[in-house]
């Protein structure tokens, strides 16, 4: 995320249709590929959760969690899009109803856009954080252009960092195509010598079935790969970048624009969240081989 939208993605949004290929810009190997279109228990492969939100309730602070579970910006102060992300309480973007919780898009008499996003660590440093795992979270996308949707990973930094940092986005999607969403890893250099690099691919799924049904979207990270599902199946590998050195923390957001036009975005315009988890798996491999499975089986 971080405000970022590669050069390159119309030439690849018009490779969609051509069949898969790999396209060089911009630092980023782009590579399409086509992604099929469920839930379990809590418990996966054996595993339960060390991070688990199934929002019965919400847990969320500004910028400090004090006991909460999430914060509502990015905890380096980098919020980003065309929509203010609201803190909580009266008038923000956040609801809860029946263990789902939505993300509303609102513009008002003004003709401010306001939206939402949840971070699981706080300016200080507290919160959820892991440098290896299995991270999901099941969602249902809002409808209509102008949306920029994410579920992605950050590595938390101190202050004064200046090696190479890592993120990692489980789906970047923009709503101006309804059939495709982005899967991206960033090594972001900042203050450390070198370019900035990654690699991504862009899935292909049936117009609408994103916004229509709710679906899962994970992300295996291991010391050798890091693994990306698609309703728990396999659409994507690639080998974990050397750069990472921190851990990950967990970050879902509905923000706008990213250099599309959102004046015909909806007003409201909103996502839902079903849940989010962090597994911590024993044996990754074994991990891995068992979602396969079990979407073999769902």
């Amino acid at each position: 995320m971080r405000g970022f939208r590669p050069a390159c993605i119309m030439p690849v949004v018009r490779a969609l249709t051509v069949g898969a290929s790999i396209i060089w810009a911009a630092g980023l190997s782009w590579m399409t590929r086509p992604a099929d279109a469920a839930a379990s228990p809590i418990r996966l492969c054996g595993e339960m959760p060390v991070f688990d939100d199934e929002f019965n309730d919400l847990r969320l602070g500004a910028w400090k969690l004090n006991g909460a579970r999430w914060i509502a910006h990015t905890p380096w102060g980098g919020d980003f899009g065309d929509a203010r992300f609201t803190d909580p309480g009266p008038g923000s973007a956040f609801s809860v109803h029946d263990g789902i919780l939505s993300i509303a898009a609102r513009k008002d008499a003004a003709g401010h856009w306001s939206s939402g996003m949840l971070a699981s660590a706080d300016t200080d440093h507290n919160g959820f954080m892991t440098m290896y795992g299995y991270f999901e979270t099941r969602m249902k996308l809002p409808p209509g252009p102008g949306t920029w949707v994410g579920s992605w990973l950050n590595e938390d930094v101190p202050k004064g960092w200046m090696l190479p940092t890592v993120e990692i986005d489980t789906i970047e999607y923009y709503g101006q195509f309804p059939d495709k969403f982005h899967t991206t890893i960033h090594v972001w250099h900042g203050h450390s010598a070198g370019r900035d690099k990654g690699a991504a691919i862009l899935s292909t799924v049936p117009a609408n079935s994103l916004v229509d049904a709710f679906h899962t979207y994970g992300t295996l990270v291991t010391p050798q790969w890091v693994v990306f599902y698609l309703d728990r199946k396999e659409i994507w590998r690639s080998p974990t970048p050397p750069e990472h050195k921190r851990p990950f923390m967990f970050l879902i957001n509905l923000a706008l624009g990213s250099g599309w036009p959102i004046d015909k975005t909806l007003n409201p315009a909103v996502m839902q969240i079903d849940y989010a988890r962090v597994y911590r798996p024993t044996d990754p491999q074994a991990f891995a081989r068992c979602l396969v499975e079990h979407s073999a089986h769902s």
